[in-house]
């Protein structure tokens, strides 16, 4: 599972009460909300803004250095948009590979993977959109050891979507029925805050409660738009997500559960629907200073791109052959931003993450969106190993937000004093959507890839870093807050203080400008 909003709202409390900002998706960054655009690049000091001091690092002390090294990160995710307009020269090439000969030429078991491999295709390039939560995979096998842990996740899901179903259908009414009235009373077409400025107490009483309905949604930022997307999304979940009767594995044409069959996929790495993974390579290697878009972090950066993760739940066959693709053909850091609470096939993640530790490459984990205590509630793919040692190449990232008060800690964040190590900037944040659009969302699936553009420039200066060097020199170089925050909770939840320092093993935010100062001492 993928884990952002990525453009559907993330809302739905008491009737749909209230919904963060738009998540829609421009062609101009313009037309997003200014006031965030390039914030996790941002200074606290220079800036007001609790970002990752990019901007500052390269002004104080990148300007006269050259970097040493282009970096590539392999993003494992749902596909990347390689023809983005931010994205151009940023994308990693194959150049041992001849394109479209249909001819593995490099011999590596993958056929024309000019800048990548999709893992959810066949080799006619048809390519798999929609598949099952593991649990549910799990569940209509009917037996297994998996199986009562998937059946209580099946259960609950299915009654908290339907029960959400149908509380979308009833604020749709009480919605329209709010905005008819105001029609037929007032001639007033009622679609943003604008409009209900001029519904007055004049207008009668009807009209007042239907306006005092409207205006605490509108005030939040609520669109119709909005709305219809996050009907069709949990329409997803039920029909497609939860539904023991979808069979979507049968396109791709293996055995899932044999990490021997590697002989599928295709090499598609946008497919058909790429905006989350899009939106992770922006904030890694944007185009900087070229007055489009965004301005991503690291400039000596290619992105490779592996595409494993649908929409549902992404198989563990798949992420393991992703990350030894990654190793194999040259990555120096992995992203990851996806997770799921079950895994059955983990040993085949654990060789492939053992695979990277000898080899050096670093790799970088999303904590999650679930409010959650990592500590205590398990989330996969995990930096433990099956005999409980963790791996020493790899990083969990939670989400903060713009500011250095009580709500730093952004509030879907999972944490962990023992399994999450950094926080970065993961709220408000605008990036690279697909066909050169941009939109703004929340996840920890962006504050991974900040920390992984934060990881890759220092890299790029300082090459001669080891993996274990690097995410040491990343958790002390991190800016420290120093008081309480409220704690990440799940929806509905009342939030109570804590210190910042509890939630991870560094107690920080990752640093761009720190992380390099302290790597030129390292020298």
């Amino acid at each position: 599972m993928l884990f952002s909003t990525l453009k559907r709202p993330l809302l739905l409390s008491s009737l749909i009460c209230c919904v963060y900002s738009g998540f829609s998706q421009e062609r101009s960054v313009d037309k997003l909300d200014a006031k965030y655009l390039n914030w996790q690049n941002h200074d606290l000091a220079t800036d007001k803004e609790l970002g990752a001091s990019v901007n500052k690092a390269y002004r104080e002390l990148l300007e006269k250095k050259t970097p040493k090294k282009v970096v590539v990160v392999a993003v494992i995710d749902g596909g990347v948009d390689i023809d983005h307009e931010d994205l151009q020269g940023k994308i990693w090439v194959n150049e041992d590979e001849i394109p479209g000969n249909n001819i593995d030429d490099d011999h590596n078991g993958y056929v024309d993977d000019i800048h990548g491999w999709n893992f959810l295709g066949n080799k006619n390039g048809e390519n798999l959109h929609y598949e099952n939560y593991e649990f549910t995979r799990l569940y209509k096998m009917g037996k297994g050891p998996f199986y009562d842990q998937a059946k209580k996740l099946q259960d609950e899901a299915v009654a908290k979507h339907t029960q959400e179903q149908q509380s979308i259908a009833r604020f749709e009414t009480l919605y329209y029925q709010a905005k008819i009235t105001i029609k037929n009373k007032t001639g007033i077409e009622v679609n943003s805050l604008k409009d209900l400025d001029e519904v007055t107490p004049e207008n009668g009483e009807a009209v007042m409660r239907a306006k005092r309905f409207l205006l605490p949604r509108y005030e939040q930022g609520f669109s119709e738009k909005d709305l219809e997307a996050y009907k069709n999304y949990n329409k997803n979940v039920l029909e497609k997500y939860l539904n023991p009767n979808l069979d979507a594995r049968t396109l791709v044409g293996d055995d899932p559960t044999d990490i021997n069959d590697v002989a599928y996929g295709n090499p598609d790495v946008k497919g058909p629907r790429a905006d989350h993974g899009t939106s992770v390579a922006g904030l890694i290697a944007a185009v900087r200073d070229n007055n489009l878009g965004i301005d991503g972090i690291a400039t000596e950066v290619r992105i490779m791109c592996l595409r494993s993760t649908p929409e549902g739940d992404e198989r563990d066959k798949d992420v393991a052959l992703a990350i030894r693709y990654a190793v194999n053909n040259g990555a120096d850091i992995i992203n990851m931003s996806f997770g799921k609470p079950i895994s059955p096939q983990k040993k085949f993640i654990d060789d492939a993450v053992k695979l990277a530790e000898e080899k050096d490459v670093l790799l970088i984990h999303a904590a999650g969106n679930d409010g959650n205590n990592i500590d205590n509630v398990e989330s996969y793919p995990s930096d433990r190993y099956l005999n409980n040692v963790e791996a020493t190449n790899w990083i969990n990232i939670g989400a903060s937000t713009s500011t250095d008060g009580e709500a730093a800690a952004a509030s879907f964040s999972n944490y962990g004093k023992k399994h999450v190590d950094l926080f970065a900037p993961g709220a408000n944040i605008i990036s690279t959507d697909t066909s050169s659009y941009y939109s703004m969302n929340d996840g920890t699936s962006l504050s991974a890839p900040v920390v992984t553009g934060v990881a890759a420039l220092v890299l790029s200066y300082y090459p001669d870093l080891t993996s274990k060097q690097l995410i040491q020199l990343l958790l002390e170089s991190s800016f420290k807050v120093n008081h309480k925050v409220l704690l990440p909770t799940k929806s509905g939840e009342k939030p109570k203080k804590v210190k910042f320092s509890t939630l991870s093993k560094s107690g920080g935010i990752v640093n761009a400008y720190e992380a390099l100062k302290l790597a030129e001492g390292m020298k």
